[in-house]
């Protein structure tokens, strides 16, 4: 077992794929000794910031914490608010940007890839 503080892991960065805006991460994970098996990480999203869209190679859940958000599906939008989740798919292009006045914060989980 592994216990991992927040405060620890977290660092302040632009968001991948595409650096709109600015983020909030917490690897959580990256904190676990290797091997591991999935990745659990926290992102909050500032105002006007976004995951932007690309291609995954495995299944990824995004769940919201608070704020609200709009998540793409090869092309499809939803939107998304605290106490829900994305089920995105392996092979879909997704993504997620932040909309409203409150930073949007969501929980990333998805199974590391074992074949590196």
């Amino acid at each position: 077992m592994v216990v991992i503080a927040e405060h620890d892991v977290k660092v302040r960065e632009a968001p991948p794929h595409g650096a709109i805006g600015m983020s909030t991460a917490y690897r959580i994970s990256d904190a676990a000794p290797q091997p591991r098996k999935m990745e659990f990480r926290r992102r909050v999203l500032d105002v006007g910031a976004a995951i932007g869209e690309h291609p995954i190679s495995h299944d990824e859940v995004y769940y919201v914490r608070s704020g609200r958000g709009v998540v793409v599906s090869d092309g499809v939008a939803e939107m998304i608010g605290a106490g829900t989740a994305a089920y995105l798919y392996e092979g879909a292009v997704v993504g997620i940007r932040q909309i409203g006045d409150e930073p949007l914060s969501i929980i990333i989980a998805y199974p590391v890839d074992q074949k590196n």
